[in-house]
């Protein structure tokens, strides 16, 4: 019965920005856990890539190109895919970018890129698929924030802007869906060795710094984040709403 819980068999999982990184690896373990996963983003041929190497492990994948920045590509991108393949049961909001830059320097259109991609498009995902899920009157819409929906760094704040309101937009949704039947919740992953962070990656006085900053010593392997996201994808999870589950072995909780 336990494992139950945390069956996906059967359920179709969405997922933003899902073409490498944090959102490849999302897909791949709501796949291994039973779902057909629709994986998306801009870049076709990266795309493919991805669908092949799910494919190689077994996992049922579609492919969806779309721009989540676009209000009207969403909508019409959705509803062919409720209309082609079957409704999503799951929505994972992980598409994302990060630029960086002393605030007093930053551009004001580099500010709106951020805020179309990080913000803006959890907007505007969330509310074409919860269309659909209310008419079922059922949904899991996992929103993928940040640490910095809860803390700050310095030359990303336009970016922690953004993550804070996913952060606030969660409990919004929460607030307005769940009613519906809908459970909507974040996950915050602290910093995890993917191409988003990879100057940092690469930079010897930052890694020094994280790995004496965080608890657990290291930067975080994006496999573990699989599991948060399977729990709020799943059965299990079924009573949590509004919530924020942070994956950041340990930071926030300590100075």
């Amino acid at each position: 019965m336990s494992l139950k819980l945390f069956d996906l068999s059967g359920k179709r999982a969405l997922v933003t920005g899902s073409g490498q990184g944090i959102g490849l690896s999302l897909a791949e373990g709501l796949g291994r856990a039973g779902a057909r996963v629709v994986i998306n983003g801009r870049d076709e041929a990266k795309l493919a890539r991805a669908a092949e190497q799910l494919s190689a492990q077994g996992i049922a994948v579609e492919q969806s190109a779309f721009d989540v920045t676009d209000p009207k590509a969403v909508v019409e991108a959705v509803d062919a895919i409720e209309k082609d393949h079957g409704p999503i049961d799951i929505l994972v909001n992980n598409a994302g970018i990060q630029r960086r830059a002393p605030l007093e320097e930053f551009e004001v259109d580099t500010w709106r890129e951020v805020m179309r991609t990080n913000l803006d498009s959890v907007f505007f995902v969330g509310q074409a698929v919860a269309r659909h899920m209310i008419k079922r009157g059922r949904g899991k819409i996992i929103n993928i924030g940040s640490l910095m929906s809860a803390a700050a760094r310095y030359s990303v704040a336009p970016y922690t802007a953004a993550k804070g309101g996913v952060r606030n937009l969660t409990f919004g949704m929460c607030t307005d869906w769940a009613r519906h039947g809908l459970q909507i919740n974040a996950v915050g992953p602290g910093y995890f060795a993917t191409p988003l962070n990879q100057a940092l990656v690469e930079n010897p006085d930052f890694d020094r710094w994280l790995k004496a900053r965080t608890p657990a010593g290291r930067w975080g392997r994006v496999e573990e984040l699989q599991g948060a996201v399977i729990f709020l994808a799943s059965p299990g999870s079924d009573f949590v709403n509004g919530q924020i589950l942070y994956v950041d072995g340990g930071v926030l909780a300590t100075l």
